[in-house]
């Protein structure tokens, strides 16, 4: 690794193997809290992967160490090592605004700024001084996340006129607009209607093949129809009845919603517990 990787091209060509996020024995604090602990995974290249467990569990939590946004909350600390491409993304000469450009984030809730629906999928590339002709930066990004033909008509116009689902895929094209190569999304269509969360679902399929997605969801239907790994987590209780959140299992989604091997996650999926 360089002294100083905090350009795209070092955070990108850098490190070896095909998985591009790798955690090993991660554990998250907030003060002297640990929220997560003892979590070790690897995420395949492209495809979507699912993060689902009961509420409190550090789901959350560990998508957003994934790119360094649990940085901005005030005595929170990350344990272990979680590799983008083979670079340790909490090395002290690793930029976090480099690694959230390449590791980008779609929220529970859509967060569009309050700007024109143009202007929202422009920010990240004048922002980053993409090279590229601009308007074709936003048409490329709206189609990639399935608004072009809703909102071509309307670009000038405020992000808040469009609904719930469009923001959330306009939130979506804001990210897409900086090419990112991960894309963490954390319950996306937790706000949505059914038919807006089908159009985000088909959405995610399309992405798939040219950006790993990572997807934290309380709904297990949702993670068996469009994950192809499916990580469970849980909670473990002390002595003094502090919880903290664990991987628990790791697997094809297939086989974990069919046979999982440990009788944890059984009981999550058959609604035993959780």
């Amino acid at each position: 690794m360089s002294a100083n990787p905090t350009t795209t091209e070092e955070l990108s060509h850098q490190g070896s193997g095909t998985a591009p996020i790798v955690a090993r024995d991660v554990a998250v604090y907030y003060g002297d809290f640990k929220a997560v602990t003892g979590v070790t995974l690897e995420v395949p290249e492209k495809g979507i992967t699912a993060i689902i467990g009961p509420s409190g569990c550090g789901k959350s939590t560990f998508l957003r160490s994934i790119n360094r946004m649990n940085d901005l909350v005030p005595g929170a600390r990350v344990e272990g090592s979680i590799l983008f491409k083979g670079i340790d993304i909490y090395a002290a000469d690793v930029d976090p605004v480099e690694v959230r450009r390449r590791v980008g984030m779609v929220f529970q809730k859509p967060n569009p700024f309050p700007k024109s629906i143009f202007d929202n999928v422009a920010f990240g590339p004048k922002v980053q001084r993409m090279k590229g002709d601009l308007p074709d930066i936003v048409e490329s990004a709206l189609r990639r996340a399935a608004l072009w033909d809703e909102v071509k008509d309307k670009l000038d116009q405020s992000a808040f006129s469009l609904s719930g689902g469009q923001q959330q895929r306009l939130c979506i094209a804001r990210c897409l607009a900086v090419e990112p190569e991960v894309l963490l999304m954390d319950e996306p269509c937790s706000a949505l209607d059914p038919i807006a969360t089908s159009k985000i679902e088909d959405l995610m399929g399309e992405l798939k093949d040219d950006v790993t997605i990572i997807i934290v969801t309380h709904n297990m239907q949702q993670a068996a129809r469009v994950s192809t790994m499916t990580a469970f987590f849980a909670t473990d209780v002390d002595a003094s009845e502090r919880r903290t959140g664990v991987l628990v299992e790791f697997d094809d989604t297939t086989q974990m919603f069919t046979a999982p091997s440990d009788p944890r996650t059984e009981g999550y999926i058959t609604g035993r517990f959780g």
